[in-house]
């Protein structure tokens, strides 16, 4: 049965060209019909030029919680601080981060990739976000996340 709720982030009909190959390869992990791929079929070294701007979050039930496990050089030291190994709830989330637990937690709610896009204001540059779904051990355990600033 699918779902007839409108997700609070959905993919806009035109994303970046970096976007979309990140949802391309992300496709393309997916076995037989499965909706979405298991997350230990990632590797973030196939698409080495776009490193810099992936990020990977670990997912948590019960309470839901969010850790940043892997980040892009280009977001990994935006306040200062290292966020790898850090609970989205435990630190500030400003900038290319706003709005990321929310979207997190639509992505793994629904089991679908989430888009987010902020204009650009004087306290942040605009970019635009996208989460996809990953399964593993029985539910959805990770999150494969892209960011471009264009």
């Amino acid at each position: 049965v699918m779902s007839t709720v409108k997700s609070p982030y959905p993919l806009p009909a035109e994303m970046s060209p970096n976007l979309l190959r990140v949802r391309s390869h992300w496709e393309s992990l997916k076995r037989a019909g499965n909706e979405m791929p298991f997350w230990d079929d990632l590797k973030l070294s196939a698409l080495p030029d776009l490193t810099d701007s992936l990020l990977l979050m670990d997912v948590f039930a019960d309470p839901e919680r969010f850790r940043f496990n892997t980040i892009g050089k280009a977001f990994a030291a935006a306040d200062g601080q290292s966020l790898t190994g850090k609970f989205a709830d435990e630190v500030a989330l400003r900038g290319p981060f706003e709005y990321l637990r929310s979207q997190c937690s639509a992505a793994v709610e629904g089991g679908i990739p989430t888009f987010y896009r902020h204009d650009g204001s004087r306290e942040a540059p605009a970019f635009s976000r996208l989460f996809l779904p990953m399964w593993g051990d029985g539910h959805i355990s990770m999150l494969l996340g892209a960011i471009d600033r264009r």
